[in-house]
Protein backbone atom coordinates (compact mmCIF):
# COMPACT_ATOMS: atom_id res chain seq x y z
CA UNK A 1 0.00 0.00 0.00
CA UNK A 2 2.90 2.63 0.84
CA UNK A 3 4.43 1.86 -2.90
CA UNK A 4 0.67 2.53 -4.16
CA UNK A 5 0.39 5.74 -2.29
CA UNK A 6 4.15 6.67 -3.37
CA UNK A 7 2.95 6.16 -6.81
CA UNK A 8 -0.30 8.25 -7.00
CA UNK A 9 1.40 10.75 -5.06
CA UNK A 10 4.57 11.43 -7.52
CA UNK A 11 2.30 11.11 -10.43
CA UNK A 12 -0.31 14.09 -8.60
CA UNK A 13 2.48 16.41 -8.30
CA UNK A 14 4.05 15.50 -11.57
CA UNK A 15 0.60 15.99 -12.93
CA UNK A 16 0.40 19.27 -11.21
CA UNK A 17 3.81 20.72 -12.11
CA UNK A 18 3.18 19.90 -15.85
CA UNK A 19 -0.08 21.89 -15.48
CA UNK A 20 1.39 24.52 -14.44
CA UNK A 21 4.48 25.02 -16.25
CA UNK A 22 2.70 24.85 -19.72
CA UNK A 23 3.20 27.22 -22.05
CA UNK A 24 0.78 27.22 -25.35
CA UNK A 25 1.92 29.20 -28.39
CA UNK A 26 -2.20 28.74 -28.77
CA UNK A 27 -5.15 27.92 -27.50
CA UNK A 28 -5.63 24.68 -25.43
CA UNK A 29 -8.22 22.99 -27.59
CA UNK A 30 -8.93 19.31 -27.93
CA UNK A 31 -5.48 19.18 -30.19
CA UNK A 32 -4.73 16.03 -30.70
CA UNK A 33 -1.78 14.16 -32.94
CA UNK A 34 -0.43 10.78 -33.35
CA UNK A 35 -3.16 9.02 -32.23
CA UNK A 36 -6.98 7.67 -32.92
CA UNK A 37 -9.32 10.48 -33.40
CA UNK A 38 -12.25 8.12 -32.70
CA UNK A 39 -14.51 10.03 -29.75
CA UNK A 40 -13.41 8.12 -26.06
CA UNK A 41 -13.58 8.76 -22.66
CA UNK A 42 -10.05 8.06 -20.87
CA UNK A 43 -10.52 5.28 -18.03
CA UNK A 44 -9.08 5.78 -14.95
CA UNK A 45 -6.76 2.99 -15.51
CA UNK A 46 -5.51 4.50 -19.59
CA UNK A 47 -4.84 7.93 -17.23
CA UNK A 48 -2.94 6.34 -14.35
CA UNK A 49 -1.14 4.60 -17.04
CA UNK A 50 0.12 7.89 -18.79
CA UNK A 51 0.71 9.35 -15.90
CA UNK A 52 3.27 6.87 -14.44
CA UNK A 53 4.86 6.90 -17.82
CA UNK A 54 5.41 10.57 -17.99
CA UNK A 55 6.84 10.38 -14.11
CA UNK A 56 9.03 7.00 -14.95
CA UNK A 57 10.51 8.40 -17.97
CA UNK A 58 11.11 12.15 -16.39
CA UNK A 59 13.47 10.13 -13.59
CA UNK A 60 14.93 7.96 -16.39
CA UNK A 61 15.89 11.41 -18.42
CA UNK A 62 16.96 13.48 -15.05
CA UNK A 63 19.46 9.94 -14.50
CA UNK A 64 20.77 10.69 -17.59
CA UNK A 65 21.10 14.47 -17.28
CA UNK A 66 23.26 13.83 -14.23
CA UNK A 67 24.96 11.17 -15.73
CA UNK A 68 25.78 12.18 -19.30
CA UNK A 69 24.49 15.93 -19.00
CA UNK A 70 22.01 15.40 -21.40
CA UNK A 71 19.63 18.64 -21.88
CA UNK A 72 17.83 18.17 -25.50
CA UNK A 73 16.87 15.05 -27.13
CA UNK A 74 13.90 13.83 -29.93
CA UNK A 75 10.87 12.48 -28.22
CA UNK A 76 7.89 9.66 -29.50
CA UNK A 77 4.98 8.78 -28.15
CA UNK A 78 2.98 5.50 -29.80
CA UNK A 79 -0.39 7.26 -30.46
CA UNK A 80 -1.52 4.54 -32.45
CA UNK A 81 -0.83 1.31 -33.51
CA UNK A 82 1.10 1.88 -36.92
CA UNK A 83 2.52 -2.34 -37.48
CA UNK A 84 0.67 -2.33 -40.80
CA UNK A 85 3.10 0.16 -42.36
CA UNK A 86 6.06 -0.82 -40.35
CA UNK A 87 6.25 1.84 -38.22
CA UNK A 88 6.57 2.12 -33.88
CA UNK A 89 6.19 5.42 -32.80
CA UNK A 90 3.19 7.93 -34.48
CA UNK A 91 4.71 11.68 -33.06
CA UNK A 92 7.57 13.08 -32.04
CA UNK A 93 8.52 16.36 -30.57
CA UNK A 94 11.65 18.27 -28.93
CA UNK A 95 12.50 17.84 -25.31
CA UNK A 96 14.50 19.59 -23.23
CA UNK A 97 15.59 20.09 -19.64
CA UNK A 98 14.89 23.67 -18.10
CA UNK A 99 16.55 23.68 -14.98
CA UNK A 100 14.90 27.54 -14.12
CA UNK A 101 11.56 26.23 -13.36
CA UNK A 102 9.74 24.53 -10.48
CA UNK A 103 12.02 26.56 -7.97
CA UNK A 104 15.12 25.73 -9.86
CA UNK A 105 14.62 22.19 -9.15
CA UNK A 106 14.24 22.12 -13.08
CA UNK A 107 11.55 20.10 -15.45
CA UNK A 108 11.86 18.66 -18.81
CA UNK A 109 9.54 20.08 -21.59
CA UNK A 110 8.52 19.38 -24.93
CA UNK A 111 7.81 21.64 -28.24
CA UNK A 112 5.77 20.24 -30.59
CA UNK A 113 3.03 20.49 -33.39
CA UNK A 114 -0.56 19.37 -32.70
CA UNK A 115 -3.56 19.83 -35.24
CA UNK A 116 -7.27 19.76 -34.21
CA UNK A 117 -8.47 16.22 -34.42
CA UNK A 118 -10.16 15.70 -37.57
CA UNK A 119 -9.37 19.52 -38.79
CA UNK A 120 -6.20 20.75 -41.41
CA UNK A 121 -4.87 23.20 -39.16
CA UNK A 122 -2.23 23.29 -36.28
CA UNK A 123 -0.89 24.81 -33.15
CA UNK A 124 2.47 24.82 -31.70
CA UNK A 125 2.79 23.34 -27.79
CA UNK A 126 4.96 23.85 -25.05
CA UNK A 127 4.01 21.14 -22.77
CA UNK A 128 5.24 19.18 -19.64
CA UNK A 129 6.00 15.07 -20.25
CA UNK A 130 2.32 14.71 -18.16
CA UNK A 131 0.90 16.29 -21.30
CA UNK A 132 2.56 15.26 -23.47
CA UNK A 133 1.84 11.43 -22.72
CA UNK A 134 -1.71 12.53 -21.50
CA UNK A 135 -3.66 12.07 -24.96
CA UNK A 136 -3.89 8.75 -24.76
CA UNK A 137 -1.46 6.19 -25.80
CA UNK A 138 -1.52 2.75 -27.95
CA UNK A 139 1.91 1.86 -26.17
CA UNK A 140 3.24 3.34 -23.22
CA UNK A 141 6.78 3.50 -23.62
CA UNK A 142 9.18 6.20 -25.27
CA UNK A 143 10.82 6.88 -27.67
CA UNK A 144 14.43 8.68 -27.31
CA UNK A 145 17.06 9.89 -29.08
CA UNK A 146 19.95 12.67 -27.81
CA UNK A 147 21.25 15.03 -29.44
CA UNK A 148 25.28 15.38 -29.67
CA UNK A 149 26.66 17.79 -27.34
CA UNK A 150 27.76 20.08 -29.77
CA UNK A 151 24.51 20.53 -31.39
CA UNK A 152 22.44 20.58 -28.25
CA UNK A 153 24.38 22.79 -26.61
CA UNK A 154 23.56 25.71 -29.46
CA UNK A 155 19.65 24.19 -29.19
CA UNK A 156 18.80 24.42 -25.37
CA UNK A 157 18.81 28.52 -25.14
CA UNK A 158 17.05 29.00 -28.80
CA UNK A 159 14.32 26.14 -27.61
CA UNK A 160 13.16 28.72 -25.30
CA UNK A 161 11.91 31.40 -27.69
CA UNK A 162 8.57 31.05 -28.47
CA UNK A 163 8.98 33.57 -31.38
CA UNK A 164 11.76 31.76 -33.08
CA UNK A 165 10.08 28.41 -32.95
CA UNK A 166 6.72 29.90 -34.86
CA UNK A 167 9.32 30.77 -38.02
CA UNK A 168 8.93 27.71 -39.41
CA UNK A 169 5.28 27.01 -38.56
CA UNK A 170 2.82 26.50 -41.37
CA UNK A 171 -0.46 25.87 -39.66
CA UNK A 172 -1.85 23.99 -42.68
CA UNK A 173 -1.65 20.48 -42.01
CA UNK A 174 -1.81 17.32 -43.32
CA UNK A 175 -0.56 14.09 -41.64
CA UNK A 176 1.11 12.79 -45.44
CA UNK A 177 2.57 15.74 -46.38
CA UNK A 178 5.25 15.85 -48.65
CA UNK A 179 8.59 16.30 -47.17
CA UNK A 180 10.05 18.19 -50.29
CA UNK A 181 7.69 21.02 -50.98
CA UNK A 182 4.05 21.97 -51.16
CA UNK A 183 2.23 24.02 -49.03
CA UNK A 184 1.40 21.63 -46.02
CA UNK A 185 3.44 20.89 -42.78
CA UNK A 186 2.61 17.41 -40.56
CA UNK A 187 3.82 17.02 -37.15
CA UNK A 188 7.34 15.15 -37.44
CA UNK A 189 7.84 17.76 -40.54
CA UNK A 190 7.88 20.77 -38.34
CA UNK A 191 9.74 18.74 -35.63
CA UNK A 192 12.60 18.52 -37.92
CA UNK A 193 12.50 21.05 -40.47
CA UNK A 194 12.98 23.27 -36.86
CA UNK A 195 15.90 21.22 -35.63
CA UNK A 196 17.74 22.10 -39.13
CA UNK A 197 16.80 25.45 -38.34
CA UNK A 198 17.89 25.83 -34.67
CA UNK A 199 20.95 23.27 -35.57
CA UNK A 200 22.12 26.15 -38.65
CA UNK A 201 21.07 30.15 -37.52
CA UNK A 202 21.29 30.84 -41.30
CA UNK A 203 18.06 29.43 -41.93
CA UNK A 204 15.06 31.07 -42.36
CA UNK A 205 12.68 29.22 -44.63
CA UNK A 206 11.46 26.23 -45.35
CA UNK A 207 12.97 25.75 -48.09
CA UNK A 208 16.62 26.37 -46.98
CA UNK A 209 15.69 23.53 -43.74
CA UNK A 210 14.53 21.64 -46.62
CA UNK A 211 17.40 21.65 -48.65
CA UNK A 212 19.78 21.49 -45.10
CA UNK A 213 18.12 18.05 -44.21
CA UNK A 214 18.75 16.81 -47.79
CA UNK A 215 22.12 17.29 -47.36
CA UNK A 216 22.38 15.81 -43.97
CA UNK A 217 21.17 12.76 -45.75
CA UNK A 218 17.15 12.94 -44.23
CA UNK A 219 15.47 10.17 -46.07
CA UNK A 220 11.60 10.04 -45.55
CA UNK A 221 9.27 7.33 -45.61
CA UNK A 222 8.01 5.81 -48.27
CA UNK A 223 4.38 4.70 -47.69
CA UNK A 224 2.47 1.86 -49.79
CA UNK A 225 -1.48 3.62 -50.17
CA UNK A 226 -3.57 2.00 -53.05
CA UNK A 227 -5.38 4.47 -55.13
CA UNK A 228 -8.71 3.38 -53.28
CA UNK A 229 -7.63 3.98 -49.77
CA UNK A 230 -6.15 7.60 -50.62
CA UNK A 231 -9.61 8.72 -52.02
CA UNK A 232 -11.63 6.82 -48.59
CA UNK A 233 -8.88 8.91 -47.07
CA UNK A 234 -9.22 12.62 -48.70
CA UNK A 235 -13.29 12.24 -48.99
CA UNK A 236 -13.91 11.53 -45.09
CA UNK A 237 -10.50 13.42 -43.88
CA UNK A 238 -9.65 17.10 -43.53
CA UNK A 239 -6.40 16.69 -42.20
CA UNK A 240 -5.18 14.20 -45.04
CA UNK A 241 -4.21 15.24 -48.70
CA UNK A 242 -2.49 14.03 -51.82
CA UNK A 243 -2.07 16.98 -54.09
CA UNK A 244 1.40 17.93 -52.84
CA UNK A 245 2.74 14.55 -53.89
CA UNK A 246 4.47 13.87 -57.29
CA UNK A 247 2.05 12.81 -59.52
CA UNK A 248 4.30 9.70 -60.73
CA UNK A 249 4.80 8.85 -56.84
CA UNK A 250 1.33 9.29 -56.03
CA UNK A 251 -0.49 7.10 -58.82
CA UNK A 252 2.14 5.08 -58.05
CA UNK A 253 0.68 4.53 -54.49
CA UNK A 254 4.17 5.74 -53.29
CA UNK A 255 3.76 8.31 -50.84
CA UNK A 256 6.83 10.05 -48.66
CA UNK A 257 6.24 11.37 -45.73
CA UNK A 258 8.59 12.14 -42.34
CA UNK A 259 8.11 8.89 -39.65
CA UNK A 260 9.15 9.09 -36.19
CA UNK A 261 11.17 6.34 -37.20
CA UNK A 262 13.00 7.34 -40.66
CA UNK A 263 13.77 10.40 -38.06
CA UNK A 264 15.14 8.33 -35.97
CA UNK A 265 17.55 6.38 -38.15
CA UNK A 266 18.51 9.59 -39.47
CA UNK A 267 20.12 11.33 -36.49
CA UNK A 268 22.51 8.55 -36.02
CA UNK A 269 23.51 8.13 -39.35
CA UNK A 270 24.03 11.58 -39.87
CA UNK A 271 26.06 11.86 -36.53
CA UNK A 272 23.45 14.28 -35.13
CA UNK A 273 22.02 12.34 -32.24
CA UNK A 274 23.06 9.03 -30.53
CA UNK A 275 21.32 5.00 -30.72
CA UNK A 276 17.48 5.51 -30.14
CA UNK A 277 16.45 4.28 -26.60
CA UNK A 278 13.03 2.97 -25.88
CA UNK A 279 11.98 4.34 -22.35
CA UNK A 280 9.18 2.02 -20.31
CA UNK A 281 7.74 2.76 -16.84
CA UNK A 282 9.57 1.48 -14.10
CA UNK A 283 7.85 -0.51 -11.50
CA UNK A 284 7.58 1.65 -8.55
CA UNK A 285 9.77 -0.92 -6.17
CA UNK A 286 12.45 -0.80 -8.45
CA UNK A 287 14.81 1.36 -7.48
CA UNK A 288 17.26 0.60 -10.74
CA UNK A 289 16.22 3.04 -13.22
CA UNK A 290 18.35 2.09 -15.62
CA UNK A 291 16.53 -0.96 -16.22
CA UNK A 292 13.88 0.17 -18.49
CA UNK A 293 16.05 1.97 -21.15
CA UNK A 294 16.80 -0.57 -24.28
CA UNK A 295 18.51 0.31 -27.32
CA UNK A 296 17.36 -1.19 -30.35
CA UNK A 297 18.22 -1.21 -34.19
CA UNK A 298 15.64 0.31 -36.64
CA UNK A 299 15.76 -1.60 -39.50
Amino acid sequence: MSNLNSLMGRLLRAACAALAMATLFGTAAAALAGQNCEPRRPSLESMRRDLALAVSVAEQLDEMARRDGTRVLLIARAGQDLSQYGLRYSHLGIAYRDDAVLGGRGAWRVVHKLNQCGSSRSTLYRQGLAEFFGDGLYAHEAGVVVLMPAIATRLVERLKDDKLLTTLHEPRYNMLAYPWSGPYQQSNQWAIETLAMLAEPAIISRAAARDWLRAHDYRPTTLQISSLTRLGARVSSAHISFDDHPFGRRMAGQIDTVTVDSVFAWMERAGLGGAPLRLRTLPADKPQRRAAIDTWALS
